[in-house]
């Protein structure tokens, strides 16, 4: 598409190719999928969201034991039938399992907080005291019962908060046009991070998405990476990524948008560069959004694309 009548187009234009790579309805595995559990069958509906469980940073162990303790609480949830991971990214709509321990005299308590995906608290619990020396070598079976210990608690926890919100408003997720959380952008030069942010925002909203900042009520994400590497001859290789999640904690797809450009073009204001990668990039997050509503018609009739039409596509950005 070309951008001549709009303001700024005067000025010296900068031809930017980006396809756009659509991922389809693929993403992370989901096993608990349809396996609500014994507890959570006596719920109108299983827990909606997945939980993250980050290597603590204020549970007074290395690296080493503190991811250790994280995947051991991971694996202790999803024997509860929770659908939790142990990871150090989070997705934007992730709840979290946070842990924390205190030093009272001799002893080691470890905690955990419930927090919802705007870090709010929701809930919290104690495991029972664990011995100074010991919490301090954390071996492998300590940090296995700690896990073991504490997971049928929060998974109640859980469970009880879920069913408390939706008991508030059963319709929240239900009602209106669809919530995407547009979360940060990260990794662009120049102001590149928040003019993308601030077009994307304007773009979305008039493919007919309410777009927000916090995860309260939003039944999809949106996180973008920009990338920036040499690419030789006086250019640079430049990758904007758009990742579209859901509030279970499945990739639903990823809007690609790749170009080389001219050594440091964008170490400064992005301008209307930003504003024609968003609108480019919006229309392919409607696509996935609209792909795990309803397979595409093609896909439904089992025809195949035309021979000139590529799945991708491509658009020329000018300036």
């Amino acid at each position: 598409m070309r951008c001549s009548d709009r303001p700024g187009a005067r000025r010296r234009r900068l031809l930017l190719a980006l396809p756009l790579l659509l991922a389809g309805c693929g993403g992370l595995p989901q096993p608990y999928r349809g396996r609500p559990g014994a507890e959570a069958r006596r719920l109108a509906e299983p827990l909606a969201v997945r939980i993250a469980v980050p290597p603590p940073e204020a549970a007074l162990l290395p690296d080493g034991a503190a991811r250790d303790l994280a995947e051991r609480v991971a694996e202790a949830l999803q024997a509860e039938e929770v659908p939790a991971v142990a990871t150090d990214a989070p997705w934007p709509l992730d709840w979290r399992i946070e842990i924390l321990a205190e030093r009272q005299g001799a002893r080691v308590t470890p905690r955990f907080r419930l927090l919802d995906a705007d870090l709010r608290p929701q809930a919290a619990s104690e495991g029972a005291p664990v011995p100074d020396r010991a919490w301090a070598e954390a071996s492998p079976d300590l940090l296995r019962q700690v896990a073991a210990q504490a997971a049928p608690g929060l998974a109640r926890l859980l469970l009880q908060v879920d069913a408390a919100r939706k008991a508030m408003d059963p319709a929240a997720l239900a009602a209106g046009p669809p919530r995407i959380r547009l979360a940060a952008v990260r990794g662009a030069p120049g102001d590149g991070n928040a003019s993308l942010g601030a077009r994307m925002r304007e773009h979305l909203g008039s493919q007919g998405f309410v777009v927000q900042d916090t995860a309260e009520g939003a039944q999809y994400a949106l996180e973008g990476r920009v990338d920036v590497a040499p690419a030789g001859r006086g250019l640079q290789r430049v990758e904007i990524v758009w990742i579209v999640s859901r509030r279970d904690g499945e990739e639903l797809g990823r809007v690609a948008q790749l170009n080389e450009i001219p050594a440091g073009r964008l170490d400064g204001p992005w301008g209307d560069i930003a504003y024609v990668a968003a609108e480019e990039a919006a229309g392919g997050v409607r696509t996935v959004v609209a792909n795990t509503l309803a397979p595409p018609p093609e896909a439904a009739a089992g025809a195949r694309p035309a021979a000139d039409q590529p799945p991708g596509g491509a658009a020329t950005l000018s300036r």
